[in-house]
């Protein structure tokens, strides 16, 4: 249906929706078996039982063709009988298909040949260090280095720093999991308020005492319940560089499934907190964690004005590859820049871990002396069973040669003579007895280094800026800069093994149902930002300000972080302890709810015909929520229309930036319905069954994809497969992917059941196994909707052992070992795969989606939830659905993974015909989707959200369909965020709201006749001023990522400019 963004009403005489709609009717049809039984049980034998199966399929096609024919007939006698033209309605041809006619208006819009340029340039620079090149290049053997086992041995001379000193900066840190094996209040209260709380009197007993925090999430926590003495000491320590907050998100997020809507916000809300309480601008990121890592965020970072960033977790091999070139530090840049703009200095930490013995230098027996929280006595010691010694004046000067030897050793890895030493663990000085340990033994050995001058040594407690600064000063350039004589290097860093074959891909697709639960959130989390504003801006403008419930306010904030809380790398990474994950799904859940509540209730106020009309009571909603969940781990189940005597009215909210053709699915209590517009048009609909029992596609069953102008056809085939665990002592587990071998094909024990329905608007082919439904649906509608195929994956495998379920896409595609994966949703990163490798080291995180092409075409596989994917061999995609693993795999959680739930996986299917495909072009490392492929992932995520209005009264109020913006934005202009501000009170918003705007990167060398978009470029050109219909921007002030920094000054014009991929923030003022 057409939709403008964001809401519509739909009325009239007994139901009403907008102009395409899909009814499913609850349990008008119930599978029941017996029906088919004809008085005896179903005969043994394999072909008896297919017969039956068809039989039944026979006449359930029979049934809805009886279905189809009524409603059919209905509505052609409501469009008799109505006023006005008559509806466009489908009609069955004499070969038995559907055909919708198509909109009276042009509903193509063609591309500018100018911004067509971008993914035909190759604008991208070249860089010294390209991680596809480089894992193409790499042996990735193991062998052993001696001390530093995934290393080598480190010469150096003692004259090597003659002429210039070498200068240390120890960096103590305490990495706060927000969630892991406790729950994010539990590690709270038992740890993190502790390490805080002591915080404040050891950094205040010496001013050469430095810390580093990262997870603003627990810091804002702690802030709540100190007093304002406390407060004000931490605000004096952070102003004299004491304390350093690094990064600034809210969390410490995962980078493989994250989307980055999900990234920036998490951001912001950790910046937008520092900044109004401590008055602090973070300066360096800090991701010591996450399993390996995207490019997404430097570019991230970046636009939030950081200048320098920090990594750990990177495959050993290419950790040693990079320290055998001296290119651990380098500027990260993105693939697709073509001036440098997205530079970030980078420092990639060399050796295994980000704990003490693995920070100091190779030798991790030497470093682990100099944790002084394993002295003789304490709860942990140092597995190399040589503990620490406390510092003396006896032993100083021998304690201090060991420590710098090592301190020299990892020096000679870099390029400058300024050397960066973490010193911390997890969850570290959380007691006094800690801090006194590692500051008073450091500082001596600190005091004696620093007093012989023939060391040529200078040692200190530093912070990470402290470090960078001190960089940048020898290198003689500002923060930020170029820095002269460091590789530029483009890429990203997955996947990751830290040990042997260790691979961490498992991961990616670990606790699939909450990784799907994340993205209805976020989906949700942006419609309620955009509503709310829109309404509060509206309300104000008609002085009604008292009116509204501005306590949503308070729903929105926590809905953020708790979608911030959930980004922590080890929540949507499926890498909890089964009770914290149940934690983080009540949070998502209450989200959620509140949510849907701040959406109904602006929604509320945008429709009305007669704002004067306008009262908000909190015991009576005005709307319906369009489905529910009875607890944490449960689908949705979706709200039924109870129909009576009165006229019933829907809502519908479209997300999208664009007007969307959709087929809209509601569920009613009656097929005996007749459907009207806001005007009063009859609309065609599709009435169909609701099945009480669910049923599936055939996997290995063939099934052709043909585009209608296409002559030449192309073979896809399906099937599930399963995959075992090794039966060595290493298995898989949340983290790990460790397979026994290739997959074998999933064997069901009965055949399956399958069901066909056929309509005017979809088509659909639903198959049951014994774990899995699949449903295969085709709608019959011009424009994005119609152009690709929407699979549904229904899993449930809770009586499987150490067993992990995968679907693999089968085309004729001659991919050749090339396949495509995104980013975190924001861009495409080329993969090839690596025979050399082993299985699952050529498994990639899919946040949206994944393709193969060849010169004449390109299949997409589009998902609405993070999981993992891999192209194994030619013309191939794989996904892993879900796994059920029975043990821990050593990394630290202690449990497998035992909690599956049932989930449903949402793909889209894109078949495109290439047109401009060349070698040179796809040799390079950039690639883009297509504006269709784009516009189909934005469809499946952001569907349309359909609210009955509760109040059944025949005499209710006027509804009218709100449009939000005078125009639909250009194709490739993403809104990605209306966010009001807070207010001086927190719990209030402000006047002002921020705008984030992206301009996609696509390509426009895939066929592009008679897409349907009603929408169409514009150079990256957005007039802002007349954006909002009825509303006035005031005030338009571009800014930072997150709002921290204003560039420049208010602009006087309201016409901006992105580029290609930009990402851009403006705060405004809507009035």
């Amino acid at each position: 249906m057409k939709l403008k963004k964001q809401v519509t009403v739909c009325g009239a005489a007994i139901f009403c929706v907008a102009v395409f709609s899909l009814y499913l009717m609850l349990d008008r049809v119930q599978h029941d078996p017996t029906r088919y039984q004809n008085g005896g049980n179903f005969p043994r034998s394999q072909i008896s039982v297919l017969q039956n199966r068809i039989e039944q399929l026979e006449q359930l096609l029979e049934e809805n063709h009886e279905i189809i024919s009524h409603i059919k007939d209905s509505v052609l006698e409501l469009t008799a009988n109505a006023d006005g033209p008559p509806a466009l309605l489908p009609y069955h041809t004499p070969n038995g298909s559907w055909v919708v006619p198509p909109e009276p208006r042009p509903s193509f819009f063609s591309i500018s040949p100018q911004d067509c340029q971008f993914a035909l340039g190759g604008q991208g620079q070249k860089t010294e260090l390209q991680m596809l090149t480089v894992s193409e290049e790499l042996p990735f053997d193991n062998v052993d280095g001696g001390v530093w086992k995934q290393g080598f041995d480190i010469p150096y001379s003692p004259h090597d720093w003659d002429s210039e000193n070498l200068q240390v900066f120890v960096v103590p840190h305490s990495h706060n999991d927000p969630g892991w094996i406790k729950t994010f209040d539990k590690y709270y209260t038992e740890q993190t308020q502790h390490i805080l709380n002591s915080m404040v009197p050891k950094l205040q007993e010496d001013p050469r005492r430095r810390f580093l925090w990262a997870e603003v999430s627990f810091f804002a926590k702690w802030w709540e319940n100190i007093n304002a003495q406390k407060r004000a000491a931490v605000r004096r320590l952070v102003g004299n560089g004491q304390l350093e907050i690094a990064t600034g998100g809210w969390v410490m997020p995962d980078e493989a499934n994250s989307h980055y809507f999900a990234l920036i916000d998490q951001l912001i809300e950790g910046h937008q907190w520092l900044d109004k309480n401590l008055g602090v601008t973070p300066r360096s990121g800090w991701a010591v964690d996450p399993f390996g890592h995207s490019s997404t965020m430097p570019y991230l970072l970046r636009r939030s004005n950081l200048t320098s960033m920090l990594i750990q977790r990177v495959h050993y091999a290419v950790k040693k590859h990079f320290a055998s070139t001296h290119s651990l530090e380098f500027m990260w840049r993105q693939t697709w820049d073509p001036d440098a703009s997205t530079d970030i200095f980078c420092h990639m930490m060399p050796f295994y871990s980000y704990d003490v013995p693995h920070t100091c230098g190779p030798d991790p027996k030497i470093c682990c002396q100099f944790d002084f929280k394993r002295l003789p006595g304490g709860r942990i010691n140092c597995p190399w069973k040589v503990p620490p010694r406390a510092i003396t004046e006896t032993n100083v000067a021998e304690r201090a040669a060991l420590l710098l030897d090592q301190y020299r050793k990892k020096s000679k890895l870099f390029r400058s003579n300024v050397l960066l030493v973490p010193l911390g663990d997890d969850f570290r000085y959380d007691k006094p007895q800690e801090w006194d340990a590692q500051f008073f033994n450091y500082q001596r050995l600190f005091d004696f280094l620093n007093s012989q001058p023939e060391l040529h040594v200078q040692a200190q407690f530093g912070t990470l800026s402290d470090y960078f600064d001190a960089l940048y000063k020898k290198t003689g350039v500002e923060p930020g800069a170029q820095l002269p004589g460091f590789p530029v290097l483009s890429g990203d860093f997955f996947s990751y093994a830290d040990r042997e074959d260790h691979y961490w891909t498992g991961y990616y697709t670990s606790r699939p149902f909450y990784k799907s639960l994340d993205r209805v959130l976020e989906a949700h989390l942006r419609g309620a930002e955009i509503l709310y504003s829109l309404a509060l801006a509206h309300i104000r403008h008609s002085g009604m300000t008292s009116q509204y419930p501005l306590s949503d306010y308070t729903l929105l904030t926590d809905a953020r972080r708790t979608l911030g809380l959930f980004q922590h790398h080890d929540a949507i990474t499926g890498t909890a302890k089964e009770a914290v994950v149940v934690d983080y799904g009540i949070r998502l859940l209450r989200s959620l709810v509140s949510l849907k509540q701040v959406i109904i209730n602006a929604a509320h106020y945008l429709v009305l015909g007669d704002k004067g009309t306008y009262h908000f009571d909190p015991s009576t909603p005005f709307l319906s929520m369009d489905d529910t969940r009875l607890s944490q781990d449960a689908l949705p189940e979706q709200t039924v229309i109870r129909m009576d005597s009165l006229p019933r009215f829907v809502v519908l909210f479209n997300p999208l930036d664009q007007e969307r053709l959709s087929v809209v699915s509601l569920l009613i209590n009656s097929p005996r319905i007749r459907v009207l517009s806001e005007e009063g048009q009859p609309l065609a609909v599709q009435l169909s069954a609701r099945w009480s029992s669910a049923t599936d596609i055939v996997p290995d069953v063939y099934q052709s994809v043909k585009r209608v102008d296409e002559a030449q056809e192309h073979r896809l085939s399906t099937e599930f497969l399963i995959y075992g665990t090794r039966t060595s002592k290493d298995k898989s587990g949340a983290y790990l992917f460790l397979p026994d071998g290739e997959a074998k094909p999933y064997v069901p024990k009965e055949p399956p059941v399958l069901r066909v329905t056929e309509g005017p608007f979809f088509s659909e082919v639903v198959a049951y196994y014994q774990h899995m439904q699949q449903v295969v649906r085709l709608y019959n509608l011009p424009g994005v909707e119609g152009l690709s195929l929407d699979v549904s994956s229904l899993v449930d495998i809770r009586d499987h052992v150490n067993k992990e379920l995968a679907l693999r896409i089968q085309t004729d595609i001659e991919s050749e070992g090339t396949f495509f994966t995104d980013l975190n949703g924001f861009q495409i990163q080329p993969r090839r795969y690596l025979k050399k490798l082993p299985l699952q080291a050529n498994f990639y995180p899919m946040p949206a989606m994944a393709y193969i092409q060849d010169s004449q075409s390109r299949l997409t596989l589009h998902t609405a939830q993070a999981l993992g994917v891999s192209s194994l061999s030619n013309g191939q995609l794989e996904v892993i659905l879900d796994r059920r693993l029975m043990q821990d795999d050593n990394r630290g959680l202690g449990q497998g993974l035992k909690d599956n739930k049932r989930t449903c996986n949402r793909f889209r299917l894109l078949l495109e015909r290439r047109t401009t495909a060349n070698k040179v072009q796809d040799g390079r490392p950039t690639s883009f989707p297509s504006l269709l492929s784009h516009l189909t992932s934005m469809h499946l995520n952001t569907p349309v959200m359909a609210l009955p209005v509760a109040r059944e009264q025949p005499g209710g109020p006027t509804l009218r369909s709100f449009q939000p913006l005078a125009s639909s934005l250009p194709c490739d202009i993403h809104l990605l965020n209306l966010r009001t501000l807070q207010a001086e009170d927190d719990k209030l918003p402000s006047s002002e709201t921020a705008l984030i705007l992206h301009r996609k990167g696509f390509d426009c060398g895939l066929e592009a006749k008679n897409l349907g978009f009603n929408c169409t470029t514009s150079q990256g050109k957005v007039a802002l001023g007349s954006l909002f219909q009825g509303l006035d921007v005031g005030f338009l002030q571009p800014t930072s990522l997150t709002l921290l920094y204003a560039l420049g000054s208010p602009s006087s014009s309201m016409d901006v400019h992105l580029e290609p991929m930009e990402i851009s923030t403006f705060r405004l003022r809507l009035g």
